[in-house]
Parts: C-alpha cells; sequence; structure tokens
C-alpha cells in the first residue's frame, strides 16, 4: 500500500517570496514543492506527497481560524492518510503555522500529523502535546538531517507501529507521562543513577527537570524626583498603519517611536499590531496599553523628573524566548545610552 501524504509548507519555501508575501492567502497544489522533494525520497516508495498546501506565514497568523478551515477543505479532497508540516526550523510563525496545521488536521481528520522546528521555536510549546515535532537546528542547514526524521515517524505512524521514546525517535519531549514497570524499584534505579554519577559513569535520568530562566531584580529607584522614565510594550503599540510592519504574531522585530511634545496617545496617531487579543479597547485607546497620558501627568507633578522621549514596542504572541531577549538586550543598551533610570514593561 502506498499512503497519500499532504505537506504543508509556507511561501518562502514554496519559492514564493519573502516577508513582502507573507500575506498570500492559502493554495494547494498537486505533487511536490520545494522542500517537498526531499522528503518525497525520504519516504520512498511506501508514500506519496499527493499535494502541498502553501500559506503565507503572516496570513495565517493574523486569520488562525480561517486559514485553517480554508486548508482543511482544500486537504479533504485528496483524501490524505497524513500531513506533514515543515520542517520550521527556527521560524516562529511558520512554526505556530505547522503546529496549528497538525492540530487541526489531528482534530478534525483524525490523521497522523508530523512537524520539525528548533526547541526555542514557539510553535514548540504550542503544540507539542498536539502532534509529534521533530527536532531540529535553528537553521535550514539541518535540512539534511530533520526530513529523514520526519518522514521515518510518519512512517511508523501510518503504519501503527509503536513509537519510541523522544530520544530514540529524534522528536521533542511532549510533556505526556507512560506507565512502565520496571524490574528494580525506583529507589533501587535511584541509587544506581546517583552512583553512576559519583564515578563519572553516563547515565538517563528517567524524569528531568525543567530549566528556569532567573532574573535577579535590580534595586528600586532611589531618587524618583530625578528619575528618567522609558516605556517598553509587548502589547503592540504603534503608529497607525503599523509602519515598522511588526508581525500580529511570532514578531521578529520590535519599533522605536518618538513621542516628544506628546501627551496622549489617541486612537487616530495611534493603533495595537497585536493579534492574541481583543484589539477594540486597545485601538479606541492605546494609553490602555501605553500608560503615556497618565505619566505626562506624573511628569508634571514632578513625581519624576522625565518620561524618555522615545518608546519601544513589539509583539509577545508566539514570539521566541530567543528573539525576545535579543529585543530586549538591544533596547536596554538604547535606553541606557540615552541616560534612562527605569523602564516601565507593559503587556496585554
Amino acid at each position: 500500500m502506498t499512503y497519500r501524504i499532504i505537506h504543508y509548507i509556507n511561501q518562502f519555501y514554496a519559492g514564493i517570496g519573502g516577508e513582502e508575501k507573507a500575506d498570500i492567502t492559502p493554495e494547494i497544489r498537486e505533487g511536490v514543492v520545494g522542500p517537498g522533494m526531499a522528503l518525497q525520497a525520504a519516504l520512498r516508495d511506501e508514500a506519496e506527497i499527493v499535494a502541498t498546501v502553501i500559506c503565507g506565514d503572516s496570513y495565517f497568523a493574523s486569520n488562525l481560524e480561517k486559514a485553517s478551515e480554508e486548508i482543511i477543505e482544500m486537504m479533504k479532497k485528496y483524501s490524505p492518510d497524513a500531513v506533514v508540516a515543515g520542517p520550521a526550523f527556527n521560524a516562529g510563525r511558520y512554526g505556530t503555522a505547522s503546529g496549528g496545521i497538525c492540530e487541526a488536521v489531528s482534530k478534525q481528520l483524525g490523521i497522523p500529523v508530523v512537524s520539525a522546528m528548533y526547541p526555542e521555536n514557539p510553535g514548540v510549546d504550542l503544540y507539542k502535546r498536539s502532534c509529534y515535532i521533530v527536532e531540529t537546528t535553528d537553521s535550514a542547514a539541518g535540512m539534511r538531517k530533520a526530513i529523514p526524521a520526519m518522514a521515518a515517524l510518519v512512517l511508523k505512524l501510518l503504519k501503527g507501529e509503536p513509537v519510541g521514546s523522544p530520544s530514540e525517535e529524534g522528536y521533542i519531549e511532549r510533556g505526556i507521562r507512560k506507565n512502565k514497570f520496571y524490574e528494580k524499584l525506583a529507589a533501587e534505579r535511584a541509587v544506581d543513577m546517583f552512583t553512576a554519577k559519583l564515578h563519572g559513569r553516563p547515565f538517563v535520568t528517567e524524569y528531568p527537570m525543567p530549566v528556569f530562566d532567573r532574573v535577579e531584580p535590580n534595586p528600586p529607584v532611589t531618587d524618583m524626583k530625578n528619575a528618567v522614565i522609558g516605556l517598553v510594550t509587548s502589547g503592540g503599540i504603534c503608529p497607525g498603519g503599523n509602519p515598522d510592519h511588526i508581525e500580529a504574531s511570532s514578531a521578529s522585530k520590535f519599533g522605536e517611536y518618538d513621542i516628544t511634545g506628546i501627551k496622549d496617545l489617541v486612537c487616530t496617531e495611534y493603533c495595537t499590531a497585536h493579534g492574541g487579543y481583543d484589539a477594540t479597547y486597545a485601538d479606541q485607546d492605546p494609553d490602555r496599553v501605553l500608560p503615556v497620558d497618565v505619566l505626562r501627568d506624573m511628569e508634571k507633578e514632578g513625581v519624576f523628573k522625565k518620561l524618555h522621549n522615545k518608546f519601544y514596542s513589539t509583539v509577545g504572541n508566539g514570539t521566541s524566548v530567543a528573539s525576545s531577549k535579543r529585543f530586549g538586550a538591544e533596547i536596554a543598551r538604547r535606553m541606557i545610552s540615552d541616560g534612562v533610570t527605569a523602564v516601565i514593561l507593559t503587556s496585554t
């Protein structure tokens, strides 16, 4: 039996274009496109890519439910046995779209789904419990390793074969616990691991603990009367029309905006680029997310010396940890250079 597979890719890997084409609507083409050639080779004659779905990253991020429904309807005509999405590597919006499609297909069509991403891709945390996500490098340089792993995993799922552990199959841990019987008691196994560690021998923990990033708080501002206060938001507030084209989800950039002489962020001049919450009230009064009006009043009252003449804005919705750290470091560098004493960070 030759299984029928549909491959999902974004506009870049389809050869349509980059950011300037990220808003293209979904389309489906018969056969393989772009990286589908390598995937088809890895599947050999056991499965055939019968069609490829292409969708712009920005379109999917801004129309999650609508895009998913459109794509599902396109797929139904080809009666697929499985869907493979990506690999998306560390492209945040592509990862979010790939995971979203896999989840929708799994729920609505009930067939196997597989994707592939870098562990820090925001799509991983959002969808790792909904589908198998093969671990990749952070760039397309890892394509040669990712494609065979995706092919092997989807074939195993199609054949109904048992799927091994993440380390055996190459997928990212899903946070799903399964009971397993051992000959030795847990206490004995723990002692074995401990003695192996003491002697420098290799061992594998049965329950790896998550690692959390801890940030020590800076000391409080002691002289507020002479402080320069800066504003940073992940709520997406920006000038009307979003001149820097900050993405509604999985942002790849932040914006720097001058508010010299501005006492109020009026709706005719400012809006939000954020796609992860109902923007109605933020668009009605952007000060609800970025309180320039209140801070101007406090500045006038002498609560602090000065409101910094620039604010920084990005979108936190689905944005990767790596990107967020990069944004934060650059924004901090600029603010320190401008003499900012303290920062108010607003979210949604």
